[in-house]
């Protein structure tokens, strides 16, 4: 089958060619024709199966006839992303140049007014991201009252984005009779609610499996520690025969730390996410197709409709957090039947993430084992940490008692330091007994005699140690040294008192 078969007009069979291309695919053969019949159409194929031009074809020629008016769009496509517009809008003009077709791209990022403008002028296509066009539509700057085909493309996108109900909104205030074609690469309940509310009888095309495996793909999934992430991209980017690279993060700070990490070590690197603006953005796709670099490091943001010719790998420094989002992601490379690979970095925290990858691709992925001194370091620095993690506690655990006595009492009774730290913790009695086992061996009271208080029988120097011990303890507490040579037998000063720990 080639596009001739498919009922499009002369004109525009000459700017396919012009393209490059011959035969449609299959997601293009099965929707032209019911596109052309004016009927509704749901669409479920993944990206990079030549989901644009099945859309865009019929539509060239549905408009060719038809007069535009100001402010009055005959057609809305909508997108989730700036870049997915831009994108749509490249194929109106590469498809297009043989009719008299005026087309406006109505997104965030760019000046308001020379949108405004173009609408005054009057379009025939108007492509939107939903947020600027509920903007202007609110300013009484458009009416869509005179739309006649509506695309809502990347369904399930515009559902993770939180776009529903702008497009609901939307819908409400578009002619009942308009032809609506919806697009998506998963049918998700929300999306099916919303095409059984605004579809009338549509045609259903499938083409995959939603969310498949893109046959031209080779996926890999790599096994590795947060901390050697970078070292192990490094590895494969020197390694694999990379050409050009698209590397996704899940974080847009992820994605500028990147960037700098690959340009430090000699990469020729860009970057796109959302905290760029609309111009530096395209700025960058537009040196990455030039083959001005070779890597571009992204977000989310240019998961979905980027369509770049010989991209060779692409790399999920991050695995996804969504499953749809990693079959959108790899959809950058193997494109136009060219093969491409994939590897996706997974964590001990990512098993979770890519169990749900692998549920919905429908089978695991294979793993790749770095070589070298690399995949040492991949595979065995976990293990290694999850062992001293468990050894740390038992060390500190022990340091108190076995490397740590009790010092900061040693300058004050130098006598009595060592007997406690051999039998710390012990009861105040024991260590009372301890003290005076290291006194000198001589005739001295006995111990129940001491208790008894016998002035008669005592020593004046042990009369003012027991003083001192009334008054609030040792003299020495005071900075009053011992004498060497005392034969101090009494009751342990109080500031040794060491409690039972046991």
């Amino acid at each position: 089958m080639n596009f001739a078969d498919l009922g499009l007009s002369d004109k525009l069979l000459q700017a396919v060619e012009a393209a490059g291309y011959t035969e449609p695919t299959p997601i293009q053969a099965q929707a032209i024709p019911p596109v052309l019949m004016m009927k509704d159409l749901i669409g479920i194929a993944q990206t990079g199966t030549g989901k644009t031009a099945s859309f865009v074809l019929p539509m060239i020629d549905v408009l060719a006839h038809g007069r535009r008016r100001a402010l009055m769009p005959r057609s809305l496509i909508l997108e989730p992303t700036r870049e997915l517009a831009a994108q749509v809008a490249e194929n109106f003009e590469k498809y297009g140049k043989n009719h008299n077709l005026k087309m406006a791209l109505l997104i965030g990022g760019v000046q308001m007014g020379d949108q405004v403008k173009a609408l005054q002028d009057g379009v025939d296509v108007l492509i939107a991201t939903p947020g600027r066009l509920m903007d202007l539509f609110e300013r009484g700057k458009i009416m869509l009252s005179g739309c006649e085909l509506l695309v809502i493309d990347e369904a399930d996108r515009m559902l993770d984005m939180g776009f529903i109900p702008d497009i609901e909104t939307i819908c409400s205030k578009l002619p009942t009779n308009r032809q609506t074609l919806l697009f998506s690469a998963t049918m998700p309940p929300v999306i099916k609610k919303l095409a059984d509310r605004f579809l009338s009888n549509p045609k259903y095309i499938e083409v995959a499996r939603p969310a498949s495996n893109n046959l031209s793909i080779v996926q890999h999934k790599v096994a590795v520690s947060s901390r050697n992430k970078r070292e192990a991209l490094r590895t494969i980017l020197r390694t694999d025969n990379v050409t050009t690279a698209i590397v996704f993060a899940n974080r847009k700070t992820t994605v500028r730390e990147l960037a700098k990490s690959l340009k430090t070590n000699g990469f020729s690197v860009g970057e796109i996410h959302g905290d760029m603006d609309q111009s530096a953005r395209n700025a960058e796709l537009e040196r990455f197709k030039a083959g001005e670099i070779s890597i571009l490091c992204a977000s989310d943001v240019a998961a979905r409709g980027l369509d770049v010719k010989g991209v060779s790998h692409v790399f999920n420094f991050d695995t996804p957090w969504h499953p749809d989002d990693y079959v959108h992601r790899i959809g950058r490379t193997g494109r136009g039947g060219a093969m491409g690979r994939a590897f996706t970095f997974v964590t001990p925290e990512d098993a979770e993430a890519i169990a749900n990858v692998e549920k919905l691709t429908g089978g695991p992925i294979p793993i790749y084992t770095l070589g070298g001194e690399c995949s040492a370091t991949v595979e065995e620095t976990p293990r290694q940490q999850d062992e001293q993690r468990e050894e740390r506690p038992r060390r500190q655990a022990r340091a108190p008692r076995e490397d740590k006595p009790r010092r900061e009492r040693k300058p004050r009774v130098e006598e009595a330091s060592a007997p406690v730290e051999e039998a710390a913790p012990i009861h105040q009695e024991t260590l009372r007994e301890e003290v005076r086992s290291e006194e000198p061996r001589r005739s001295r009271p006995r111990r129940e005699d001491a208790r008894r208080d016998q002035p008669a029988r005592e020593e004046p120097r042990r009369d003012d140690s027991r003083r001192d011990r009334n008054s609030g303890g040792y003299g020495g507490r005071r900075g009053q040294a011992e004498p060497a040579d005392d034969g101090w037998n009494g009751p342990i000063p109080g500031f040794l008192n060491v409690s039972a720990l046991n």
